[in-house]
């Protein structure tokens, strides 16, 4: 059975970082694309970032690109999202997921039809 699990959310301040963690059982991660989501109070979900399982791909929202990176360890079975500079408009509940494809694709924060969630962890950024 697919599972993933995060981990590693928390207060940061404004300007601060931390590094989320997406543990996975029931398929490897260099099998299916992994993205994370986040979600706001109030607002829709949205994609922050992915990474494509055949090539190690990875793609970003504008929102976060130059200050979040997505990564791998295929030893850990594991990936991870290191977030800096993090800033005000941030916190969320950041999800990690998998449409149990290989590939990310361009356009995937809109056409991804997620088929395995995490459970989420949620991250604040306050002063």
């Amino acid at each position: 059975q697919e599972r993933l699990v995060e981990s590693g959310g928390g207060l940061a301040q404004p300007g601060g970082s931390l590094r989320l963690s997406c543990a996975v059982s029931g398929f490897t991660v260099d099998y299916y694309a992994i993205a994370w989501f986040r979600q706001a109070p109030g607002k829709e979900r949205e994609g922050v970032s992915c990474i494509s399982s055949s090539d190690g791909s990875t793609y970003y929202a504008d929102s976060v690109k130059g200050r979040f990176t997505m990564s791998r360890d295929n030893a850990r079975n594991t990936v991870y999202l290191q977030m800096n500079s993090l800033k005000p408009e941030d916190p969320a509940v950041y999800y990690c997921a998998t449409d149990q494809t290989e590939a990310c694709g361009s356009t995937w924060r809109e056409t991804w039809y997620v088929e395995v969630w995490g459970q989420g962890t949620l991250v604040t950024v306050s002063s």
